[in-house]
Parts: C-alpha cells; structure tokens; sequence
C-alpha cells in the first residue's frame, strides 16, 4: 500500500510538473502610474482674476495643482483603463461636475474606459477618454509649458462614450467615436450626440507626426458645433523640435437664433519651440494667437477682440522631477484684464515657479 501511495504521489508530482511547463496562457498585465504638481505665482497687476486659461487661478500664493493615479490591466482581449485626479485642477477639469472650482480636495474622474481588441488592427473602447483634440493635456508633467494656452482652456476636456481605434498601415491610423455632449459624463437629459473623429500620420522616413481632429455635434442647449483642429510635431534635430496647433470652433443657434444671426466662431494658432541643451536642462517657448471677435470666450460679455500671449518655460530634470520657472505675458486688443486698484487693462505679465514628478 505504501508502494501505491507513493507511486500516485510521484505520479501527480510529474503531471502538476509538466502542466506547469506546457501551460502558456499569458499572465494579465498591470501597470500603476501617477504625478503630482505643484506651483507658485505672482501677477504683476497684483489681481488674482487676470487669468483668462485654466489651472492657474492665483496670485502671489502657493498652490497645490493635482495628483494623479493611473491603474491598467491588460487581458487576452481585454483592457481597463482607470485615471483618477485629486486636487483643484482636477475641480477645474470637471467643471460641470462640481460647483467648487477652487476645492483642493476635489476628487475626479479623469478617464475611465473599458476596451475590447476585436482585430489586430481595430480597438473599441467604451467610457470616458481624455479629449482627442489640441496639442497640450491635463497632466502638467506632459506639457513643457506649465501655464495651459487658450485652445486647451476654450476647447474640450474630455469625450464620453465609444470610440472605434483603427491602425491602417505603419503610418496611418484613425479613430472615429459617438460621445455625450462635449465635457459631460452623464447627459441623460440630451438627447444630443457628438461626433469625433481624428486621423493621425507617423512618417517612416522624416520626424513628423501630424494629426487631424475634428468634433461635431449639438451641445446641451441646442447649439451646433463644429470644432476642426491640427497638431503638427517636427524634431528636427536633438536639441530643437517643433509644434504647432491650429484650431477653428464655429457655433450656429439653432434653438433661439435671433434675425440676422450667423454663425459665429473662436479660432487660435500656437507655435511651440523646443530647445534641449542636454538630457537634464530645456526651454519651450510658446507665442499664441487667440481670435476672439465674435465674444463667445475671452470677450464675452463686451467687444469682440483677440490675445496675444508669449510664454516662455525652462525646464529642469532631476531623474522624474521637473522644475519649471516660467515668465508670460498676455497682450489683449481690448482691456479685459484689472490692476489691482480695479483699473482696465489690455496686458497681464506674471511669473510662475512650478515642479511635476511622476512615476
């Protein structure tokens, strides 16, 4: 009987020996990210209100911007994405979530989508996904400028809904997608849809990254929008590289249009210039255009105009940590930024000192 027994035994010894050899099934993959910003600034009218663009509400005072959380999981087929911001930029991102922009323990959503490979070279996923359209993004250790330019405050945040990812050949790809007016997570209430789009080109041969963004569809209140939108990369060597971003958002009332009102528009075009003088020390300097005539953003409420707005960031790396001391100016055709004493004013200098780390 021993004899049995220990022949069984050796018996399952050499089956649970060759299952763990001959078994191949590929283990999930897991992968957790994160980042955290932080900023001080000072504007030079002394007014905390001179701020026209996003995340950077302050004056002379220290602030705390967001930090972030990334989880994805990877299995066969499957993926899951789940992105979560705390702090006041994340507040100011989801704006149409909260009613306290300036909560530094505003919890949020920032992406959270679930996708499906369905062929080698189509991707659906389904969720919420951070906007298709500009060139900076909300995470301030992706962008070289910390201060955020006006295409990116003015223009979408975040899509929700389905979107199709296609990888036509090794330098075309595309996505096509149905969300929830622009900005919202839930819209229950609408019955409106929006429709993006994006084609994308990687040269084989050259530096060159192009992208075609486009977003159309009636917002909550019946307006009809139609966004197109251009983000051009050229590296040109390793210490220069170049980007620019060029978009045109149009606006047609459907609902309560008055007699003799058209379609009205905002459009802007930024030039971003990169320098690296080695691994560890950059520069980026960012001249914006922002038209503003018809008095949808910067100008509502008075006379149409536009800004221009120079922004000049260094950057400082130690291994995952980046200083950024920045310097801006902001030059408006009309008076629409305040001096401290409350005077009008067309120009809004002020500097900032911010760090990212990230792992």
């Amino acid at each position: 009987m021993k004899k049995v027994l220990l022949a069984v035994f050796a018996a399952c010894q050499v089956s649970i020996a060759f299952s763990q050899t001959a078994d191949t099934t590929q283990a999930p993959a897991f992968k957790l990210s994160g980042s955290a910003d932080v900023y001080y600034k000072y504007n030079f009218n002394g007014n905390v209100t001179d701020n026209k663009t996003s995340f950077t509400n302050s004056h002379n005072s220290f602030e705390l911007g967001m930090i972030s959380l990334k989880a994805e999981h990877e299995f066969k087929k499957g993926s899951i994405v789940a992105d979560l911001g705390f702090g006041r930029r994340a507040a100011e991102f989801s704006y149409n979530e909260t009613t306290d922009k300036k909560n530094t323990a505003e919890l949020a959503i920032k992406q959270l989508y679930i996708g499906y490979q369905v062929l080698d070279k189509l991707k659906i996923s389904m969720g919420s996904f951070a906007t298709h359209v500009g060139y900076e993004l909300l995470d301030a250790y992706l962008n070289r400028n910390y201060s955020m330019s006006y295409m990116f405050s003015n223009g979408p945040f975040f899509s929700t809904g389905v979107k199709a990812d296609i990888t036509i050949n090794k330098s075309l790809t595309a996505m096509v997608g149905v969300f929830n007016p622009t900005d919202f997570k839930s819209a229950s209430w609408s019955n409106h849809k929006y429709i993006g789009a994006q084609l994308g080109y990687t040269s084989t041969v050259a530096p060159v990254k192009l992208y075609l963004n486009y977003l159309e569809g009636k917002d909550t209140i019946g307006i009809q929008n139609h966004q197109v939108d251009l983000v051009a990369i050229y590296q040109v060597n390793n210490v220069i590289g170049l980007g620019y971003n060029g978009t045109v958002s149009t606006y047609n009332n459907t609902r309560d249009k008055e007699s003799g009102e058209g379609t009205k528009k905002w459009w802007g075009s930024a030039l971003y210039v990169n320098l690296d003088f080695n691994p560890n020390l950059g520069l980026t300097l960012r001249g914006e255009y922002f038209d503003d005539s018809d008095a949808l953003k910067t100008h509502a409420g008075r006379e149409g105009g536009n800004i221009v707005a120079g922004t000049l960031s260094f950057n400082y790396k130690v291994g995952n940590l980046t200083i950024i001391p920045e310097f801006r100016v902001d030059k408006a055709s009309t008076d629409i930024f305040n001096k401290k004493s409350g005077a009008a004013t067309s120009t809004s200098p002020n500097v900032l000192l911010a760090a990212t780390y990230h792992f």
